[in-house]
């Protein structure tokens, strides 16, 4: 029997998952949706009343303080869910487990978002050369495919890269993370004029987010909006 190439491998269980009756979180049947009706409607969600910036619960949905005093590089911030049970597991499981008929489940509930179609360009955020040959894909990019599609925005994979190859985040404690990817990226486009969405799967302290949105505004974006599928919120 023929060995089969990691892309074959990566087609075939995309194809399987689209073909799921089995709602991931409970078994019940699905359809061809990775979960059921009742399992997609107790996802968590953020609060109602958000900071536009960077989405954390503020009273009133008011730009915070810590925007105020600190403007990111990004504009605005569009979150679907809040990271958080059973939500964080689904996203691991895209994320780590290759199960990426979920990424074109959450890119689908990311174009849903409003204001998503508000740009020029969509760019996934970058991974190192060296993690994407071990993870096998860019999950930023499976996450934007459906959101192109659906508002016809063409995606740019080729602008920007990641120079570093740097600890994961997710390793780090919230304050170490800023300086970890300083300097990370590198752009070598004119977006002068430009109005990017940067799309990622988790938003947790925003320093990746920040550090690239900070490289485009060097190279001219006038406007850059962060997508992504969950946005962590600080520990109490």
């Amino acid at each position: 029997m023929p060995i089969l190439t990691q892309t074959a491998r990566r087609i075939l269980r995309s194809c399987a998952g689209l073909l799921t009756q089995d709602c991931l979180l409970c078994g019940a049947s699905s359809g061809a949706s990775p979960l059921c009706p009742a399992c997609e409607a107790d996802l968590p969600h953020l609060p109602a009343s958000c900071c536009p910036r960077c989405a954390l619960p503020v009273p009133g949905g008011e730009v915070c303080g810590r925007c105020l005093a600190k403007p990111p590089g990004y504009d605005l911030t569009l979150a679907a869910f809040r990271y958080a049970f059973p939500l964080d597991k689904l996203v691991q499981s895209f994320k780590y487990g290759h199960r990426l008929a979920l990424g074109s489940y959450f890119g689908r509930q990311l174009a849903a978002l409003p204001g998503s179609a508000c740009a020029d360009l969509i760019i996934p955020v970058p991974l190192h050369p060296l993690r994407l040959r071990a993870r096998g894909f860019n999950q930023a990019l499976e996450l934007a495919r459906p959101v192109s599609k659906a508002w016809r925005i063409p995606i740019d994979r080729q602008s920007c890269r990641r120079i570093r190859h740097t600890p994961a985040q997710a390793d780090l404690p919230w304050r170490e993370r800023a300086g970890n990817v300083r300097g990370a990226f590198q752009c070598a486009t004119d977006f002068t004029g430009q109005r990017l969405l940067l799309v990622d799967d988790v938003m947790t302290t925003g320093a990746s987010l920040d550090e690239l949105a900070r490289v485009v505004r060097l190279r001219g974006a006038e406007r850059v909006t962060l997508l992504v599928v969950a946005r962590a919120l600080p520990p109490v």
